[in-house]
């Protein structure tokens, strides 16, 4: 885990360190233990490094192999073996790195190198043979990759922070990505963001920049929602009744845990919740062995609508386990002035109630581990949340093939606002037409699906996710220097999930449910789903109240002009009001304010 940068031009103009220096100087959290930069006339790496496999000095990036040099941000867990078959191709390795793995697999295979890997990566190889650079991100998106077209070439990075140290970045508004980012509760699927300036590569791609500036994008993993054809599916046997798939699901899903704990030279723990996912790691990881597994819990003060912590359950698994366990009590007065903090490791603006939380638990894990396992994705993937029936049944008695249909199955549970409400709420000289709506009805009527809840799951999990819980996490625990995991995630796992039967796919994770019975309390599995509780940034009062209106009045926020002043002025004054929360629950005043903070703090830099 670790930040990566560089630039390359196509003018003349030669890339320098005192161009890198910025950009390096901004990822600084994300890789404390090393620095390196290499520069070769219009091409220049940089690199930030976190000592996960490999500490010794034969890890330094950016790694050179004759005309090849790379950077990487992320883990391969299954370089041990890809090593092993690249030895038998007559390779022979320097280090025990899965970086120079990667450096060797391109050698190799070329660009498809991506295909083999397993894991999450961000990665830039620069070719001189072919005066190339390849950028490419791993399947789900699990690692950030970030780029930005300057005066005469290309700059790329780790996070947004990076690319703004630097100058000729457009920071105007993009009003399409406005519009997912008030539509979608803050999910802006690549390529856009809300800058014009900054885009991000896409999961499961690659991108090749040439000499010339001409870029070329392919898309390697497609990810399909459909009954196994045939009796084979993934070299194995296609499971025949509900136990088979079961089996099958737990298998993958121990092995999903069991390369992340082993791809590691450095101790694993885990992020407790207490919900059923991270409960699931520990009981996986207690399958497979690991005794003294250490864990962490956080919880915040409770509001009259809502408790603010799930201790009685993460301690339930602790004491089941026998977990190292520890937990966090974090009272309100102190959320409001860490905000700032944890506002400022956005590479976007993310609205999640829990990001605050991510960043505080993950202050305190990182003073004992380097490496943990969460459990985001599980609910993505297996059908957690309250909306994914309502969307099923809607879906029912659709046209699969018709955008319109599919829309309108989806939108009224999940979207923040419809497109009249977006239009009436903001500033005309940022409107667009339903762009939001028409990406996603593109999306619900793709190929390779069998039914509508298939394609609901599969958009959330490929798309929605990624800018949603996967980069919250991502941001908020590497602001500590602290690698998250997340298993649920793996691709394997993935494809077996997105296979199983329709009626698998509802209950509310059912499978999940069921891998769990006897091996996590009962307690957890049968109580409801509950979200991540942080009660303060839901139902928004007192001190929280006062500074979200003094963002959204600013002088600053007065003159960027995103909302229109009079449905700004009746939100501000009745923030809890029945249309003042989303079809999933979460505060339109929070989303407005937040937006504007991270303007203030990342573009304006007043704050």
């Amino acid at each position: 885990m670790c930040g990566i940068c560089g630039e390359i031009y196509f003018n003349g103009q030669q890339a320098s360190e005192q161009s890198l220096q910025p950009m390096l100087d901004e990822m600084q959290q994300r890789g404390p233990d090393d620095v390196g930069a290499w520069i070769d006339g219009h091409i220049g790496l940089g690199h930030k490094r976190l000592s996960i496999i490999d500490l010794s000095s034969a890890g330094h990036q950016p790694m050179l192999d004759d005309e090849l040099s790379l950077v990487f941000n992320g883990c391969i867990y299954n370089y041990v073996e890809l090593r092993d078959e690249l030895i038998e191709h007559g390779h022979s390795f320097a280090s025990h790195s899965d970086t120079e793995v990667i450096l060797k697999a391109y050698r190799q295979w070329g660009m498809e190198c991506v295909n083999r890997f397993e894991g999450m990566f961000a990665i830039a190889i620069w070719d001189d043979h072919h005066q190339q650079l390849l950028l490419a991100r791993d399947r789900i998106g699990i690692k950030p990759l970030y780029y930005a077209l300057v005066d005469g070439g290309i700059r790329f990075a780790s996070n947004t922070q990076a690319l703004l140290a630097t100058d000729g970045i457009d920071t105007e508004i993009d009003p399409v990505g406005l519009h997912f980012q008030l539509t979608l509760h803050a999910v802006i699927p690549a390529p856009y963001t809300i800058l014009k300036g900054i885009r991000k590569l896409e999961p499961g791609h690659w991108m090749i920049i040439n000499p010339d500036g001409q870029v070329f994008k392919k898309r390697y993993w497609h990810l399909e929602a459909k009954r196994p054809a045939g009796d084979v599916f993934k070299g194995k046997a296609v499971p025949q009744t509900e136990s088979e798939w079961v089996d099958a699901i737990h298998d993958s899903l121990k092995q999903a845990v069991h390369k992340r704990l082993t791809a590691s030279d450095v101790p694993v723990g885990v992020l407790l919740s207490g919900g059923l996912d991270s409960s699931l790691l520990v009981a996986m990881l207690a399958e497979a062995g690991v005794e003294n597994i250490k864990t962490y819990s956080i919880g915040f003060e409770d509001a009259p609508e809502e408790k603010g912590n799930e201790f009685e359950f993460s301690d339930m698994v602790a004491e089941r386990y026998q977990t190292d366990h520890k937990k966090f009590h974090i009272a309100n007065e102190t959320v409001l002035p860490r905000l700032h903090e944890a506002v400022e490791a956005m590479s976007e603006p993310m609205v999640g109630q829990d990001a605050v939380a991510f960043y505080l638990l993950s202050e305190q894990v990182a003073k004992e581990v380097k490496v943990v396992l969460s459990g985001q994705g599980a609910d993505e993937v297996f059908g957690g949340y309250f909306w994914y029936p309502l969307m099923a049944q809607a879906g029912k008695k659709i046209d699969l093939q018709n955008p319109e249909q599919a829309l309108n199955a989806f939108a009224p549970y999940y979207f923040d606002r419809s497109h009249d409400e977006w239009i009436s709420v903001i500033n005309e000289k940022y409107h667009v037409h339903n762009v939001t709506g028409d990406y996603i009805a593109d999306r619900l009527t793709e190929t390779g699906a069998d039914e509508f809840l298939d394609q609901v799951l599969r958009l959330d999990t490929t798309t929605l996710i990624v800018d949603d819980p996967v980069k919250r996490v991502d941001n908020m625990t590497m602001a500590w220097s602290l690698e998250a995991r997340v298993p649920f995630l793996d691709h394997d796992l993935v494809e077996w999930a997105m296979a199983a039967p329709p009626e698998m796919k509802t209950g509310g994770k059912h499978i999940l449910k069921a891998i769990g019975r006897g091996i996590v309390p009962d307690e957890i599995i049968d109580r409801p789903k509950v979200a991540f509780p942080m009660p303060a940034l839901k139902y928004v009062r007192g001190e929280f109240y006062e500074f979200m209106k003094g963002l959204l009045t600013s002088e600053a926020a007065q003159k960027r002009g995103i909302f229109n002043q009079e449905k700004l002025a009746e939100l501000l004054e009745n923030p809890e009001a029945e249309n003042a929360f989303t079809a999933i629950q979460g505060s339109k005043l929070w989303h407005a304010a937040l937006l504007e903070f991270w303007l203030q703090k990342h573009v304006d830099k007043t704050l």
